[in-house]
């Protein structure tokens, strides 16, 4: 239990350091966290966290640069603005990997 625990502690530091203007995607977080295989892990716990968290969730992305929640829905169009108002670039629909990839 400890080792999830500590998992857990880490992918959430990780999304809490990445810079307003960038994005991650699941799979680039479960991977600086030593668990390349653990992108679902990485949207489990988003999906879990508490609506009033400070972790910047909604600078994780998919690995095509899409937001992952269904288009239309009030947590896409929140995700969607909160990315917009930090200066993230879309392109049909998909945010712009290149410019706005957190290295």
């Amino acid at each position: 239990m400890t080792a999830d625990i500590d998992k857990e502690t880490l992918i959430y530091t990780i999304i809490a350091n990445i810079p307003a203007g960038f994005v991650a995607s699941y799979g680039q977080v479960a991977t600086l966290a030593g668990y390349p295989q653990n992108s679902r892990l990485v949207g489990r716990l988003l999906k879990q966290m508490p609506d009033d968290s400070i972790i910047p969730w909604h600078r994780v992305v998919n690995s095509q640069g899409k937001i992952s929640f269904p288009e239309g829905s009030d947590k896409y169009q929140e995700q969607r603005q909160k990315l917009l108002s930090e200066g993230v670039s879309f392109k049909n629909n998909k945010v712009n990997m290149r410019e706005c990839r957190w290295q």
